[in-house]
């Protein structure tokens, strides 16, 4: 059940991919981009899609749904560390998108199955997998500690690329129009509540019952 879970979710992930690549190679829509933007050249399309966190979170969770299909009792502490990003990035896309960006894309044609496929089916599917075929435990306070080193890399990245180019993934992270002031207090409250949620996951694990 574990491989077939994770095989499922590795497929549907790396199909949802390869269609937004495709499409942004033929000029086409970029699910991700919440608001309409000046054509720019292909380098820079591919450059601004995986700087998006929604893809970063998908492709973690890619990686960790192929190591579980290939050894579903997968452990280590590296693996424990890019299991959690998984689990806590898809879960703020998951969030975030449902709660603040769905209003503001407006997919169409494959688009549609692409936005489902990174913000919908990905967010539901990990996170039930996760809960229901675990394995568990993998998740301590030494994993809650390294997991915050991609996300807070994320976010200086972001920062000092928007403040470089004048680009932003997101309409909340644009300190051009919002003030760095602003953005800074939305940055703090998205970790805090990032880090609660990994102490949540943590405590969810020890009430579950061990899986391989």
């Amino acid at each position: 059940m574990q491989r077939t879970w994770n095989m499922i979710l590795a497929a549907v992930i790396a199909a949802t991919v390869i269609a937004q690549l495709a499409l942004l190679v033929m000029g086409g829509q970029d699910v991700n981009t919440a608001t309409a933007a000046a054509p720019v050249p292909l380098p820079v399309k591919l450059l601004r899609f995986f700087s998006y966190f929604t893809v970063q979170s998908n492709l973690l969770v890619l990686a960790a749904a192929i190591s579980l299909v290939m050894r579903p009792d997968r452990d280590g502490a590296l693996w424990r560390v890019l299991r959690l990003d998984a689990l806590l990035g898809i879960a703020v896309t998951g969030v975030v998108f449902a709660t603040l960006l769905s209003g503001l894309v407006q997919p169409s044609g494959i688009g549609i199955w692409i936005n489902a496929g990174f913000h919908q089916f990905s967010p539901v599917w990990a996170l039930a997998g996760w809960l229901l075929l675990g394995p568990r435990p993998r998740i301590d306070a030494r994993t809650i500690r390294w997991a915050f080193v991609w996300p807070v890399a994320w976010l200086v990245y972001t920062m000092v690329h928007g403040a470089l180019t004048g680009w932003y993934p997101y309409p909340f992270l644009n300190a051009d129009t919002l003030g760095y002031g602003r953005v800074g207090l939305t940055i703090v409250v998205i970790l805090v509540a990032s880090l609660v949620t990994a102490f949540v996951f943590q405590a969810i694990e020890r009430r579950l019952p061990p899986t391989r």
